[in-house]
């Protein structure tokens, strides 16, 4: 089959460091790949893929020197290379979410747009009404539910790349906390949460990126300034900066648990079955797909309040880090997703 992948711009494919759209994408290409399929990924000049590669722009967005966030400027060039490749295709994949609907229209064979992001933004339900009869994946039965009467064809949980990930079943004494650094993502309680329980934590994140005309972007960066610089001061936790790779592996694999306490709704969180993956459990809060992904108990801890959290932090000597393992090869793997 021929198939093409419409990747965002702002990360190479797969990501150097933060992005998990971009990693996800890599995966199912190259799954689709070793699988004969006839791939065109449509990307940024500078990702690495065994498909066809179709630059969006020579260099990734987010990557550029200063970095940028406008899609709109780039928009039309995506569409165009696109249209000159329209009839190559036996399907095209969107993971654009609401900035590649409008490519549905402009398709003769079968469009179908996998959604990454969060729905219940008042001012983009409009949109996404007005193209109901789109197919839809959503990666998580969660993120569904702003837009419950959608053209929902399939829920894909997100897959990862598991030979990037080494189990291991003697962890260290530390926490660790991976992700952006936003009120979203709840670093803070992390922090906290640590603390109190007497353990490290090792932060990958980098700093937000300064975009003065964002105002999440802006959100973010006030956060981290008035927030988490102070807590940062704090014995026992230390900031290391994005990792990939095998340092994420490592960092993972030796971690006593990964603390997620996000506050919003997310879609799916891919540091979760990276964790697992390493035999890693899971200490959330039970919001957006967390409850999908970890079964309390068994593969960490779903949680209601910061104190739970810590209480949790106690237990997970309690868990079984082959089990964990086992649960992201069963669930969580390219062959899964694909």
């Amino acid at each position: 089959m021929r198939i093409a992948q419409v990747a965002p711009p702002f990360e190479t494919v797969p990501p150097a460091g933060y992005g998990g759209t971009e990693r996800v994408v890599s995966v199912l290409t190259e799954e689709l790949v070793r699988r004969g399929h006839d791939v065109t990924l449509f990307a940024s000049g500078d990702s690495r893929t065994k498909a066809n590669l179709v630059p969006i722009v020579p260099r990734a967005l987010w990557r550029q020197d200063p970095p940028t966030n406008d899609f709109a400027a780039h928009r039309a060039s995506l569409f165009g290379k696109l249209l000159q490749h329209l009839d190559d295709f036996d399907v095209v994949h969107s993971h654009l979410d609401y900035h590649g609907l409008g490519l549905a229209g402009l398709c003769q064979a079968p469009f179908v747009a996998t959604l990454h992001g969060r729905l219940d933004i008042p001012n983009l339900l409009a949109t996404y009404r007005a193209f109901a009869e789109l197919p839809l994946v959503s990666i998580s039965n969660a993120q569904r539910r702003p837009l419950a009467n959608a053209n929902w064809i399939a829920t894909v949980h997100h897959g990862i790349d598991l030979c990037s990930f080494d189990f291991s079943d003697t962890p260290g004494d530390y926490l660790a906390f991976l992700g952006r650094i936003s009120p979203d993502k709840g670093l803070d309680v992390a922090i906290r949460v640590a603390r109190r329980a007497g353990r490290r934590l090792i932060i990958a994140a980098r700093p937000p990126l300064a975009f003065a005309d964002d105002p999440e972007a802006r959100c973010d960066r006030a956060y981290y300034e008035e927030t988490i610089k102070p807590l940062l001061r704090e014995p026992g936790i230390e900031l290391i900066g994005e990792v990939a790779g095998p340092q994420k592996s490592a960092l993972l694999r030796g971690a006593l648990g990964l603390l997620f306490p996000i506050r919003w709704p997310e879609p799916f969180g891919l540091v979760m079955p990276e964790a697992l993956a390493c035999g890693t459990p899971v200490v959330a809060f039970g919001e957006g797909s967390v409850p999908e992904v970890i079964s309390h108990g068994v593969t960490g801890f779903v949680c209601d309040l910061e104190e739970e959290m810590g209480a949790a932090v106690g237990r997970l000597p309690d868990i079984d880090r082959r089990r964990c393992r086992l649960e992201a090869e069963q669930r969580f793997s390219p062959s899964a997703m694909a």
